[in-house]
């Protein structure tokens, strides 16, 4: 009985890492038959029909008789419809109609119309790097190539059409390496000497800047929490090529996609609150990143904080703690990194005047509470910094020119210097010491030590508001360039008692 095999090779998305998945097409004689398995979604089994129209409207020959399609390794879902120009490819190897020479070398990564064309794919970023590190060049649709081309030194040719990939492989059709064109980066920060006054509140953001320490800002509505939260991705120093990397891929994979042209900036997402528990930590089948993913290596704002269903700020505790988030359902386990700043506000009542001597707030003390308790201690706890944010006079907002205060770019090169020195120091920023790191790292003297028991006994602070305050301190320490002190000095200790909890309320 006439049979033949043919096999090529493609790639599956699983959070933000590319599997290789082996592509085997089987054909035998006998009754038509088609099938794919190897734990195919709906997706994936409908691409046989896009697969048979493409190969006849390309020019080929669709087989009559049994044709059986093999996803390897069977042993987790394939989602998508990206194994469609492989699949094709393989069944054109199968019937002998190109050649299969080196095509071990390749991996073909695209969607295929009734016509034969090439549409894009998402997570294209991903699996580009992942074909980059296997040593093999990659076949993607022509629309996919500035994305793929964001990994360097990768080989990759771009195709309009499944006709032109069968004629590349026959040698029929010369094709280049795509090169990568020039990123023009589009997007502007706002810079945080357009604030007018606020001094604590640039100090706290800037604190919060140079340690990745997470803020909350409470105030009335309109007294500017909203701007200094846009402004601190303005703080914050250049991302390296690995971070860049890997926001990139998150949002490759995500459902917005990303744009070449975002190459390099920290993210900022600022979800609305009535954001679903999946949207804001990722969810779906196959699972997708959420905010807090989206916002890795940046800034995750989260404006009227008490507005947010208590269940989706609950779901935030473990990622702000771990720096990563774990998907599971059924079928798919996929991490996704979080490490992200969190910069949340707030009103200190439900109309929002509280604290203010105009007499506009009618707020009882029980309504008061209720709103504040909206967010749970365990929440707080993990946020370092909390700062009341008052209304800036009016004479100061009238003024004709921006009063004297420090640029966005003269303090992040202040910020930068730090994190050098946090990084040489420990590894890491200094939000994410560990228990042994304090210990190491936040010496403090005898008296120091004595006053800070007394101090943190009469806040009842809970152990882990404890380590944080340690932890601002050092930072405070590292920005004023007192680190060559072996101790904290007290007034940096002072100073960061004075963002303790306890100041929201």
């Amino acid at each position: 009985m006439t049979q033949h095999f043919g096999i090529c090779y493609a790639r599956a998305l699983i959070g933000i890492k590319a599997l290789e998945v082996s592509i085997e097409a089987h054909w035998q004689m006998g009754l038509p038959y088609f099938a794919i398995v190897g734990l195919p979604e709906t997706a994936v089994k409908e691409a046989q029909h896009r697969v048979r129209s493409a190969i006849v409207n390309a020019g080929f020959d669709f087989p009559v008789g049994r044709m059986i399609i093999s996803l390897a390794p069977a042993n987790f879902p394939k989602a998508g419809s990206c194994f469609d120009l492989a699949i094709a490819i393989a069944i054109l190897i199968a019937t002998k109609q190109i050649q299969a020479n080196q095509i071990e070398q390749w991996e073909f990564l695209g969607e295929l119309s009734l016509s034969g064309k090439l549409r894009p794919i998402p997570g294209i970023l991903a699996m580009s790097f992942a074909t980059y590190q296997s040593k093999r060049q990659l076949a993607i649709a022509q629309d996919n190539i500035d994305e793929a081309l964001l990994v360097k030194n990768a080989k990759v040719i771009g195709f309009e059409n499944l006709r032109e990939v069968a004629l590349f492989l026959n040698k029929g059709l010369q094709k280049e390496y795509a090169i990568s064109n020039k990123i023009n980066q589009k997007k502007k920060t706002k810079n945080i000497s357009e604030v007018y006054g606020q001094t604590l509140a640039k100090r706290a953001l800037t604190i919060a800047a140079a340690g990745g320490h997470n803020l909350l800002m409470c105030g009335p509505p309109g007294c500017g929490k909203s701007m200094l939260a846009a402004c601190l991705p303005s703080l914050l120093p250049p991302m390296s090529d690995a971070e860049a990397m890997e926001v990139a891929m998150l949002y490759s994979i995500s459902h917005q996609g990303f744009d070449p042209a975002n190459w390099g900036i920290r993210p900022f997402r600022s979800p609305h609150h009535s954001a679903s528990m999946p949207a804001l930590v990722g969810g779906g089948n196959p699972p997708k990143p959420g905010e807090v993913s989206l916002a890795h290596d940046g800034v995750l704002f989260l404006d009227e904080l008490p507005e947010y269903p208590r269940s989706v700020l609950e779901a935030l505790r473990e990622p702000l703690e771990s720096g990563e988030i774990l998907i599971s359902r059924a079928h798919w386990q996929c991490p996704f990194p979080a490490k992200t700043q969190l910069i949340a506000a707030m009103n200190p009542c439900p109309c929002g005047f509280d604290g203010l001597d105009d007499g506009r707030c009618r707020c009882t003390i029980d309504q008061i509470h209720k709103y504040q308790a909206k967010i749970s201690g365990p929440l707080l706890d993990r946020i370092d910094l909390h700062i009341k944010v008052m209304p800036v006079d009016s004479s100061t907002l009238l003024s004709q020119q921006l009063p004297m205060s420090e640029s966005s770019e003269a303090i992040a090169k202040k910020i930068k210097t730090t994190w050098q020195k946090q990084m040489q120091r420990s590894g890491c920023r200094n939000s994410a010491l560990n228990t042994e790191q304090i210990q190491q790292f936040c010496l403090l003297k005898d008296e120091d030590r004595l006053w800070l028991a007394d101090a943190l006994k009469k806040l009842k602070l809970s152990a882990r508001s404890i380590h944080r305050t340690l932890k601002v301190a050092r930072t405070i320490a590292d920005l004023d360039n007192l680190e060559q002190e072996k101790t904290l000095p007290r007034p940096c200790l002072m100073e960061a008692l004075s963002y303790a909890r306890r100041n929201i309320n």
